[in-house]
């Protein structure tokens, strides 16, 4: 079991994963509800990131190679940027 700060002990079953995964394509950006202002993302191409075990939305994408199996996500959705420093 992990114990977490507070006392609370959760078995390894409940405790979710963090994966890692390494930024493919990026969009413009999202608007402002109220001001239509672009708001840039807060990632780049080639970022290594760390995602939650559930989320996103799975798309296959099939090529010359065969069904590829990809995962879009959202700018919110995005955990944090690995450094390699």
């Amino acid at each position: 079991p992990t114990l977490f700060v507070g006392g609370i002990l959760l078995p390894e079953t409940a405790v979710s994963k963090i994966n890692e995964g390494k930024v493919l394509a990026v969009g413009p950006g999202r608007r402002a509800g109220n001001t239509a202002e672009l708001i840039p993302m807060g990632v780049k191409v080639g970022d290594k990131v760390l995602l939650p075990d559930y989320g996103g939305t799975e798309v296959k994408l099939s090529s010359k190679d065969g069904a590829k199996e990809t995962f879009l996500y959202t700018d919110s959705e995005i955990l944090g940027i690995v450094s390699d420093q």
